[in-house]
């Protein structure tokens, strides 16, 4: 029986990963998704890996219970302590996970000073610091564990005096030190603007989405489930705190641009 019309998916700690989902469906308009995000346990990043493993595997049985075809970890904390996990136990399907887009602002200058944004967990784990260590001699890279930035978007805080004020004294160390900041979570694209505010000098920001949605590409291309029946996709938004954090979470999602 084909699998192609199934949905894809998604979830995250909470609304972050909408940024991610909306890259793939850019990519992927034909497909239908189904997105968890988990708010009522945001933020993950500061949670224990075994407590992030445990929501992580429950989230992906609920999404396999409604059919999903595929399973996407919008989350980099997810993705560092679960993804292992979570293949091991869904070997039949693709399981797509995010890191920081660390790679392509290492390389985007000779030897530049990169930023890396991130939760404290992300930052901690074997799977980032495989990743540092990759293009350490690439690149000056400089963590910054930013859980507050996190809350500042599951609240809706995205872009107001106050929210500038929080980022700018948060980045203000690093103001002209900087030549490529890594948004290592998947909530702060939500932040663009006051993160480049920010800065008085220029720098270029880099995310995860789009090399996430071209790896699911392939993984569904590979599997044979890819939809392609020239039909619109779907895309249906759940919340572990409601209807009226999915409702948020649609408003969100529709008002963002990649």
């Amino acid at each position: 029986m084909s699998r192609q019309s199934d949905p894809i998916g998604v979830f995250d700690s909470g609304v972050g990963g909408l940024s991610v989902l909306k890259a793939m469906t850019a990519l992927l308009p034909e497909e239908n998704f189904l997105y968890y995000g988990d708010s009522k346990n945001a933020p993950y990043g500061t949670k224990s890996a075994e407590e992030v493993q445990a929501l992580s595997l429950s989230i992906a049985e609920y999404l396999l219970e409604q059919g999903a075809k595929a399973l996407v970890v919008a989350c980099n904390t997810a993705t560092s302590v679960s993804i292992a996990l979570l293949r091991e136990k869904y070997a039949s399907i693709p399981v797509i996970g995010i890191e920081p887009a660390l790679k392509p602002a290492a390389l985007s200058l000779p030897h530049p000073r990169v930023l890396v944004l991130a939760t404290p967990m992300t930052i901690r784990e074997e799977k980032f610091h495989d990743l540092f260590v990759r293009f350490d001699d690439e690149a000056e890279i400089t963590t910054l564990p930013c859980p507050e930035m996190v809350e500042l978007v599951e609240q809706g805080k995205l872009s107001d005096p106050q929210t500038d004020a929080i980022i700018a004294e948060k980045l203000a160390p690093y103001d002209g030190k900087a030549d490529a900041v890594v948004l290592g979570c998947t909530h702060f694209p939500f932040l663009k603007a006051s993160i480049r505010k920010a800065f008085k000098t220029p720098v270029t920001l880099y995310d995860g989405a789009e090399g996430t949605a071209r790896e699911l590409k392939k993984q569904l291309l590979a599997h044979g489930i890819l939809k392609n029946d020239g039909q619109s996709g779907t895309v249906r938004i759940e919340n572990s705190l409601g209807a009226a954090e999915a409702a948020f979470s649609r408003e969100l999602f529709s008002q963002f641009t990649i």
